[in-house]
């Protein structure tokens, strides 16, 4: 074994349901030998803890609470306020789409909850090397960057043009999904419930869509 990959990493994870945060936390201190400083349920207690500390990588979810910032929203916050911090996502919302979008806001890898969970392992060590990663059975996205390649300021946009969607139109529909109202979604990202329903009616329009139902039958036609 190198001497990186036998060097003890500080992670910090943010996970709003606690079975899994506390699933991971197990995972990779006792199974890994990694030291997690923090594990945070909510954006906000991550923010403060960075104030004080500095770990080598941060793992996060995409997607938490209704009330609390995540998506593109957190992975920017993190990367203008924290730059030199490593991000890694771990996800449900593992689809191209979603991880060029993370990867446009700041993230450095990104895998899906599915995966193995020496996966994960190998995920936080690349990111933790200054190199990215991404989930394993993404193979279209990872032939196009190299793994040894850092995040372009473009990178995913031909993925994102083929979805049609900006990324706030993205971000509005994944809420929808999630089962959140157009006010509470507002509230989420401090924007007016009119913007919002701009927002939505405008993505309805680029996908061909008429109606809420239409929306999520095409999300489980096509994953």
């Amino acid at each position: 074994m190198s001497d990186f990959m036998s060097q003890r990493l500080r992670v910090m994870l943010l996970e709003d349901h606690l079975l899994v945060r506390r699933g991971m936390e197990l995972l990779l201190k006792h199974d890994y030998g990694l030291d997690i400083t923090g594990s945070f349920r909510a954006s906000r207690e991550l923010f403060e803890a960075l104030k004080e500390a500095r770990p080598d990588v941060v793992v996060t979810d995409y997607a938490l609470g209704s009330t609390d910032v995540d998506g593109t929203k957190l992975l920017r916050s993190l990367h203008l306020h924290y730059p030199h911090v490593r991000v890694l996502v771990v996800s449900s919302h593992c689809n191209p789409a979603t991880m060029a979008l993370a990867m446009r806001a700041g993230a450095h890898g990104f895998i899906g909850k599915t995966e193995h969970e020496s996966e994960l392992y190998v995920a936080i060590r690349t990111v933790a090397a200054g190199r990215t990663y991404f989930s394993r059975h993404l193979t279209d996205f990872n032939r196009s960057i190299r793994p040894s390649d850092e995040p372009r300021a473009d990178i995913g946009d031909e993925l994102l043009d083929t979805s049609k969607l900006s990324a706030r139109e993205h971000e509005v529909l994944r809420c929808m999904l999630e089962g959140m109202s157009i006010t509470a979604i507002a509230k989420k990202f401090s924007r007016s419930a009119t913007t919002i329903s701009a927002q939505k009616h405008s993505a309805f329009r680029k996908l061909g869509l008429r109606t809420n139902h239409e929306l999520f039958r095409m999300r489980y036609q096509r994953g």
